[in-house]
């Protein structure tokens, strides 16, 4: 090959790479910053879980989105954990799947832990929690269907991919969990 034809062809070959490399870094850069949201999303799931076993009740209500603060006061939702405090004691929780669309993120979690009343045993609650980002943080909503729906509602098309599911609760018998969610009464009905 001459040398005419060796510069020519490294120039195709550097103008290819450059082109390749350009067309692959918007995927790349957004990938980054997919897999930077989760983690974020991942970390501010954990925080919250971590306060709510510390006992951080204020420091928990401080992570919800002002729309589930607008709908319970600071004083009626520590009042609400610190009740829970003597039936459930909580050990760990694992993250499952976490998926960011925009400024909404679904984590599904499974928190372990340990049913003091009325039962004693070890428990585990399976379930999927949505966070929105607000002021550039993570906020996470509560588990109850007032605060989820109407998020879900104006996104109907993160709705659509990433549908509500039913907390399951187990309890751990002889070795096996039981699933006690499937006990319950239909229709949602309380005691």
């Amino acid at each position: 090959m001459s040398f005419k034809k060796k510069i020519i062809a490294a120039l195709v070959a550097a103008i290819l790479m450059t082109l390749v490399h350009a067309a692959t870094r918007p995927k790349v850069a957004a990938a980054a910053r997919t897999a930077s949201s989760e983690a974020e999303a991942r970390g501010a799931i954990t925080q919250a879980f971590e306060r709510l076993r510390a006992g951080d009740y204020g420091a928990l209500y401080d992570a919800l989105p002002s729309a589930s603060q607008r709908r319970v006061s600071r004083e009626r939702f520590v009042s609400a954990l610190q009740r829970t405090r003597e039936r459930v004691e909580l050990d760990r929780m694992d993250v499952a799947t976490v998926r960011v669309a925009g400024d909404l993120a679904m984590v599904d979690t499974v928190v372990y832990g340990r049913v003091l009343r009325p039962v004693v045993g070890e428990g585990k609650i399976v379930s999927r929690q949505y966070l929105v980002r607000e002021g550039g943080r993570w906020r996470v909503t509560t588990g109850d269907s007032s605060t989820v729906r109407p998020l879900l509602m104006t996104n109907p098309q993160f709705a659509r991919r990433f549908p509500p599911i039913e907390p399951r609760v187990y309890l751990k018998r002889d070795g096996r969990w039981i699933d006690l969610s499937a006990l319950a009464p239909k229709g949602g009905a309380r005691r």
